[in-house]
């Protein structure tokens, strides 16, 4: 999994009825875009997240233009 800052980690629902979650990748702690990432909620609060197979990221629009991707 690799990610760059304003990148979106969506962390799907385990069970029914709980829904998906979306934070936001505000920094990259790890080499070359692995994680540990710190992400910002949309209540404002951080963490810090190793993301485990349940999770995506998706990536922005500035991060596919500057990359080439």
């Amino acid at each position: 999994m690799h990610a760059s800052r304003g990148d979106r980690l969506v962390v799907h629902g385990r069970t029914v009825g709980h829904h998906d979650k979306v934070v936001e990748i505000v920094e990259v702690l790890g080499p070359n875009g692995d994680p540990p990432y710190r992400v910002r909620g949309e209540d404002g609060h951080e963490a810090i997240m190793s993301p485990g197979p349940d999770s995506v990221v998706r990536h922005s629009k500035a991060t596919d233009i500057g990359t080439g991707r």
